[in-house]
């Protein structure tokens, strides 16, 4: 099955990024693109849901499976194609901005590179909420395509990493097993032994495991569940003081908690309620 949907190319637009195409081919065998260089003007990701394909860079073909993807810059040479044995499910977009090749030189997303994700399920769900509008509006918001096409991309960013760092044996799977866990239980002290035996690790290894998953220590990501909790209490819970609000999300000292708070927020707890009143 064949899914997709292709807009006018805007010259001169106002957006910084745009889509020229999107969409998402399912059980296909017969997929099979060979572009010339020079031939694409766009930007385009493939990712591979399940199945598998092939890709060819550089005279030297690689396997793209589940939770992989090809990132190709304009005018690169472009050959890839589906696995006739197990056909790949795979999604795709095409888009451009003029701005485009600066920002993701600067963020490592380098052409002619292959890439796996860490975590795939809210691309797809971004994926398939800009085909919805593609389809429904057509033109009508670009506004929308935009937006969500720029989502896609810094979900990649986020989560994409070089495929030749693919993670052996789902060690990278106990971190994210235990992110929800982790997450709804930031307010109270954090145990590195406790969390590590969950994943039946050393501290010390969990914790080069957790950076290596997620880009961020264990307890930066406490910090920024604890802090992400603060502000919605500071907003729902007018009636707290800041001292209180501190205290439950997880921080006793509230000296501490205004220092936490300014590094994230540039501003102090008190200012931030303030602006929403």
């Amino acid at each position: 099955m064949r899914r997709q949907i292709h807009m006018v190319t805007l010259s001169g637009n106002v957006y910084f990024i745009y889509p020229e195409s999107v969409g998402h081919y399912i059980s296909d065998p017969d997929h099979n693109v060979q572009r010339k260089p020079n031939q694409m003007i766009s930007y385009n990701i493939h990712f591979v849901e399940s199945g598998y394909g092939f890709v060819k860079l550089n005279g030297v073909e690689h396997i793209l499976g589940p939770g992989d993807a090809v990132f190709y810059y304009p005018q690169q040479e472009q050959n890839y194609y589906s696995s006739k044995e197990e056909p790949w499910n795979i999604r795709w977009i095409h888009f451009y901005g003029d701005k485009l090749k600066e920002y993701l030189l600067s963020n490592n997303i380098k052409p002619g590179q292959l890439w796996t994700f860490r975590q795939t399920e809210l691309w797809i769900k971004l994926h398939d909420e800009l085909m919805l509008e593609a389809e429904t509006n057509r033109m009508l918001n670009p506004t929308q395509l935009s937006a969500r096409t720029y989502a896609l991309v810094v979900n990649f960013i986020e989560q994409a990493i070089p495929l030749t760092e693919r993670k052996q044996g789902g060690t990278n799977k106990k971190i994210l097993d235990l992110l929800p866990d982790m997450q709804s239980s930031a307010t109270e002290p954090f145990l590195l032994e406790y969390w590590s035996s969950k994943a039946d690790v050393s501290p010390h290894y969990f914790c080069k495991l957790f950076k290596q998953t997620m880009s961020i220590t264990p307890m930066e990501f406490i910090t920024r569940c604890r802090l992400q909790i603060a502000k919605q209490w500071l907003l729902e819970r007018r009636d707290c003081s800041i001292g209180q609000i501190a205290n439950e999300a997880g921080y006793p000292s509230v000296s501490y908690f205004n220092k936490r708070f300014m590094e994230y927020e540039k501003i102090t707890p008190t200012t931030y309620r303030e602006l929403y009143e």
